[in-house]
């Protein structure tokens, strides 16, 4: 029996012209176009593919059984006959591929011209074989050949994609020609179209949306692909500007990249967000109105009411988020509410409602930077105005203020002070008070209030604590200690517990007194200390020029009010010490008369020994003088070493000649002798002088 499913015969070329079918059958000598993706089929009376071909046609399929005959039309031989069949395509994308050949007897298939299938051979049954491979991207050429050389005749031949998921990663291309535009009069609606996407395995398509001002995608398709090739989108009414683009998806799964993207603005239709936090603020007695600002808004609009409920109707439309009105009665309560519009007219829904009577209920801020000057019997308080305070005050705004006693301020315990007349006056909004009566030596803590014109009171200040004056010196001073050192007698003590002790460096006095031989002390003047300098505060130095004598110290506190015990006083804790004796033990006699000297006895660091003479013109000697040599004690030695090379020069007559000790150190005392000298050698004049290099850190 033979089957025919292609007809390739010339005498039925006029019946499938007339059928309106896609086979067509054309004699060899016709040109023939097959349409992709139709197979181009040709016919020859060999099995060699050899001369012209019999018969062309064009072939939805490749799926033939001839049986024992032959094709029909009775043009080719039953036996030794052979078809080539051959297809140019666009695989898109590309990607695996399933070649499935069957055919008795031979068949070949022929990728781009290169063999992927070989059943050469005459065979007696049906010859089968499948071959997976992956088809690039882009246009191939697949080629099929097909002999039957005796007996039955059958071929069959398709290509498929393989769209298991786990196979198949290869993206779709993305969909091309995208066009989208907008429907401004009626529907406010956005199409999208696009061409058809060149995959044998399209599931379909997604379309993706997003605001010009971000990059975050949205697919608003859904989640199954879209068959067609448009979509109608409706985007927010805002007058926003909206991207789209497509993506095609295979049946794997994969999604293409993105294709072109289209931007449309959407009309304006959509109004501003409501205005939020209105509040009304009556403390200038007037309703001052304000809220937040809102996005996008260009105007607002303000209506006011008698009762919350209404009706509204407009006071003012402003361009700023605030608004004042005196227009209502004092005491009144009046209800306002506030819309916004935005550039295209669209108005927001109202605000909640707020309302306001004009009467000022809101207190001022507490006064800051409490500070006091304390006296033996009044204290004075003084502090800044707080902010935007001035105009209260000029209207009738006032002060009060509080104190209770004890270091911590107790708002159960708070009298309000009744400041003395000499202080009850304010010059301009910052203020003072002066306060009497109060016990001597005793802890208050103040607090100051506000009160602006309407009688509001503000919160209490930052609380101030004062320890009032009294005539009573602090008690003395222990840990009383007196150390010889090679710049003076160290005194160290301990720290005062007074409460009231005056700052530093002033809070206490070291005295130096002088032994008598009736046993008593003959206290001489503080100054005979350093008083002062880099010392720690619970030290100083005393003495002048390390001699060896003996002094009695004492150390008293001061309070502020000036009150301290005489180091007299028996509770006075006195130490006795004796100085250390660095005198050189070679004597040097001062012999100058050359002129005028100058020199530090005491100094302290960076200030180094210095002296500085002139050798005076009317002196005869001077005239002799050819240079001068500064010498300093070595205890070590026992000699005085010159401190330079060669000789000190002269300098310009009538200027003084300087000279420093670089090389001194604080914490000790040096001895210097001077020489001027002559060209000989001879000395002119020798003076000798000291200077005590405290350290005081």
């Amino acid at each position: 029996m033979t089957t025919r499913t292609r007809l390739s015969a010339l005498a039925t070329t006029a019946a499938l012209a007339a059928s309106g079918g896609l086979l067509t059958a054309t004699p060899a000598a016709a040109a023939v176009t097959c349409a992709s993706p139709l197979w181009k089929a040709e016919f020859y009376a060999n099995s060699t593919f050899t001369g012209t071909p019999k018969l062309t046609s064009c072939d939805s399929a490749i799926a033939e059984n001839y049986g024992s005959g032959d094709p029909a039309g009775g043009r080719l031989p039953r036996d030794n006959f052979s078809v080539r069949w051959s297809i140019s395509r666009d695989f898109g994308s590309g990607g695996p591929f399933t070649f499935t050949a069957e055919a008795q007897d031979g068949i070949r298939v022929h990728l781009d011209g290169v063999r992927r299938i070989d059943l050469w051979k005459n065979v007696t049954t049906t010859q089968k074989k499948t071959v997976n491979l992956t088809v690039p991207a882009g246009r191939h050429t697949i080629s099929v050949y097909y002999a039957a050389w005796t007996g039955a005749a059958n071929v069959r031949f398709a290509y498929t994609p393989v769209t298991s998921a786990t196979a198949d990663k290869v993206r779709p291309l993305a969909p091309g020609t995208v066009s989208a535009w907008y429907d401004w009069a009626d529907t406010l609606k956005t199409t999208v179209a696009w061409g058809a996407n060149k995959e044998m395995d399209l599931a379909g398509y997604s379309v993706y949306r997003r605001l010009s001002t971000s990059t975050a995608w949205t697919r608003i398709s859904g989640t199954t692909p879209l068959t067609s090739r448009t979509y109608t989108d409706s985007p927010p009414p805002t007058g926003q500007e909206y991207v789209y683009e497509v993506r095609a998806r295979d049946k794997a799964g994969n999604e293409s990249a993105g294709s072109t993207d289209q931007t449309v603005r959407s009309a304006d239709r959509t109004g501003p967000a409501a205005p939020s936090g209105l509040v009304v603020d009556t403390g200038a007695r007037t309703n001052a109105l304000s809220w937040r600002a809102v996005p996008d808004a260009v105007r607002y609009e303000v209506e006011a009411a008698d009762r919350a409920t209404g009706p509204y109707a407009l006071l003012t439309p402003v361009t700023t988020p605030s608004h004042q009105d005196m227009t209502s009665a004092e005491g009144v309560p009046r209800y306002y509410r506030v819309r916004a519009f935005d550039a295209s007219g669209n108005p927001s829904a109202y605000s909640a409602t707020a309302s306001g009577d004009r009467v000022d209920r809101t207190p001022p801020p507490p006064p800051t930077g409490l500070n006091s000057t304390v006296e033996i019997g009044a204290t004075t308080v003084y502090w800044r105005a707080p902010d935007g305070f001035g105009q209260d005050y000029n209207n009738g705004g006032t002060y009060r203020v509080y104190r209770s006693p004890g270091t911590t301020l107790d708002p159960a315990a708070l009298v309000r002070v009744t400041c003395d007349a000499e202080g009850s006056g304010f010059a301009d909004a910052d203020g003072h008070c002066r306060d009497l009566g109060m016990t001597a030596g005793t802890s208050y803590s103040y607090a100051v209030t506000a009160v602006d014109a309407a009688g509001n009171e503000s919160a209490l200040s930052t609380p101030l604590t004062v320890r009032t004056g009294d005539r009573v010196a602090p008690g003395p001073v222990t840990g009383v200690t007196a150390t010889p050192r090679a710049d003076g007698v160290l005194v160290r003590w301990n720290a005062s517990t007074a409460d009231d002790l005056d700052v530093a460096p002033h809070a206490y006095r070291v005295w130096t007194g002088a032994p008598q031989a009736d046993g008593s002390v003959k206290w001489l003047a503080s100054t005979a200390c350093g008083g002062g300098g880099t010392l720690e505060p619970l030290a100083d130095l005393c003495g002048g020029l390390p001699d060896g004598e003996t002094y009695v110290y004492a150390v008293v506190a001061k309070d502020r009010w000036s009150n301290t015990l005489p180091p007299s006083d028996p509770s006075v804790v006195k130490v006795t010490a004796t100085e250390l004796d660095v005198r050189p033990s070679v004597p040097v006699t001062t012999a100058w008369g050359l002129g005028s000297l100058g020199h530090s006895t005491r100094t302290g660091a960076p200030n180094q020994p210095s002296i500085n003479w002139t050798c005076a013109t009317t002196v005869a000697a001077c005239e002799t003088v050819t240079g001068y040599r500064m010498s300093r004690w070595n205890e070590a030695t026992k000699t005085y070493e010159p401190q330079h090379t060669g000789l000190l020069p002269l300098s310009a007559a009538g200027t003084p000649t300087w000279w420093t000790d670089t090389a001194a150190l604080p914490g000790h005392t040096y001895f210097y002798v001077l020489q001027a000298l002559r060209d000989d050698g001879g000395v002119v004049g020798t003076y000798t002088w000291d200077t005590v290099y405290e350290d005081r850190v």
